[in-house]
């Protein structure tokens, strides 16, 4: 699809005003309420999976302690097979490689779906490290262009572009539990601005707004709730306001953590090199490597083996209100053996990048809350925050993520959330800076703010 050309302020408030786009707004909150059930098949769909194959199946196996060692590599070693074969055999390779970030790759359309959903499938539901946010921006463009196909009508590039811009909004805020994060990623994803802004914002919104009721109506009537994988408040203690040992803290804790991050981009980017030429050989051998390292965290730490494996964004909370019971030699083989992990399947399958990072946010935030002066509610807050901004490149996606999951414990984290924030975007944007690349002219404070 082509960029639509740009239209000024003026166009877009009479556009507003017109009739066309009324009828733009119910094909919006249409289009919000099918791409929400299609998200919540696809996320239950997937969910169940999982449970199927790590919780369900090992124990009718007599595997009660966990599954065993050639279990996982016959799981993952399929998942290899059937991505791969999503990726060469298929339209649209897949998706996205995810190490290229969130906002990587055009809108899918309605031929790539097949591709993408078979990918995503054997990526998250067969344990991978990565999460559901990109196959759904990818589902919700590609079904609300399917829709606008379905009606036969002679629809304009730009109402292209605004019905595929609602479909994605739909599908992100589903699995955010929020239409305003909905609204934040994927234009600050996107960089969209200006007088287009306008135009694509409020259809969205609608979408958006329309399509979390009818996930709340699809859950009053199935009796099935998304909490078991959409992302909610964590259960993290109450937290009044910073001290200033923590915002000392806090300026270390982003720099490591950009540091962290930017080792497991650059697993990341070698893996997709290696895995790009031949996916069929590459991603079941990958797939292996993340069933000997899940074993290998279960034998070492006696925590369960599938700690490594999967996005975490189901085992987030369990995580944060059982932090008491990890020692800190456990919690870092865990950031050592999901990070390898997390960055292996970056390089090589199909998903989003946002969910295994505010994992591994925050089991490093528990590892912090042992610093003297910090405690696990501020230590959380801010190294998701700062795991976050590092990986999607987005601060104020980063700001509003973190601060929705520690919402409960009060305000007082919000400082030191956007500290991190920036502190951690401006080292990671230092850390990948290409060789060669000119330092950036002064600016005159006056020129600045003028």
């Amino acid at each position: 699809m082509s960029a639509p050309e740009e239209i000024s302020p003026e166009q877009a408030d009479a556009l507003i005003r017109s009739r066309q786009f009324i009828a733009l707004l119910l094909l919006a909150a249409i289009v919000g309420m099918l791409v929400s059930l299609a998200a919540w098949c696809f996320l239950e769909g997937t969910f169940q999976l999982q449970h199927e194959l790590f919780v369900r199946l090992p124990p009718d196996l007599g595997y009660d302690d966990g599954p065993p060692l050639w279990y996982l590599l016959a799981i993952l070693g399929a998942a290899g097979l059937i991505v791969a074969f999503a990726i060469t055999r298929l339209p649209g390779r897949g998706g996205h490689i995810p190490v290229h970030g969130f906002a990587a790759g055009g809108p899918a359309t309605p031929v790539d779906l097949p591709g993408v959903l078979l990918a995503a499938i054997g990526t998250i539901g067969f344990g991978l490290v990565l999460g559901p946010e990109a196959p759904l921006i990818a589902l919700g463009a590609g079904l609300a262009l399917l829709t606008v196909r379905m009606t036969r009508r002679e629809v304009p590039q730009q109402g292209l572009l605004v019905v595929a811009a609602a479909g994605s909004f739909a599908a992100v805020s589903f699995i955010f539990s929020s239409p305003l994060i909905a609204a934040v990623l994927l234009i600050e994803a996107t960089a969209l601005g200006g007088a287009r802004q306008k135009i694509i914002l409020v259809p969205g919104l609608m979408a958006a707004g329309i399509g979390r009721l009818a996930s709340i109506g699809i859950g009053s009537v199935t009796g099935l709730s998304t909490s078991d994988y959409a992302l909610g408040a964590l259960p993290l203690p109450s937290f009044a306001e910073p001290t200033v040992a923590e915002f000392a803290w806090t300026f270390g804790l982003a720099i490591a953590i950009a540091i962290g991050v930017q080792v497991i981009m650059r697993i990341g980017r070698a893996t997709e090199r290696a895995a790009t030429p031949r996916p069929f050989l590459a991603l079941p051998l990958i797939g292996l490597v993340v069933a000997g390292l899940a074993y290998a965290f279960g034998q070492i730490t006696d925590q369960p083996a599938v700690s490594v494996l999967l996005s975490g964004q189901d085992a987030l909370p369990k995580l944060v209100s059982d932090a008491g019971s990890w020692s800190l030699s456990a919690l870092a083989w865990l950031i050592v053996f999901k990070g390898v992990a997390y960055g292996l399947s970056l390089g090589s399958f199909r998903g989003g990048p946002t969910f295994p990072a505010l994992f591994l946010g925050a089991a490093a935030g528990i590892m912090a809350s042992h610093l003297p002066g910090m405690s696990v509610t501020p230590g959380v807050a801010v190294c998701m925050a700062a795991a976050t901004v590092s990986v999607l490149r987005l601060p104020l996606s980063a700001v509003m993520i973190a601060s929705l999951l520690s919402a409960p414990a009060g305000s007082g984290s919000g400082p030191l959330i956007i500290v991190a924030v920036v502190v951690a975007h401006i080292a990671t944007l230092s850390l990948t800076r290409p060789a060669g690349e000119a330092e950036a002219p002064e600016v005159p404070v006056a020129a600045a703010t003028a």
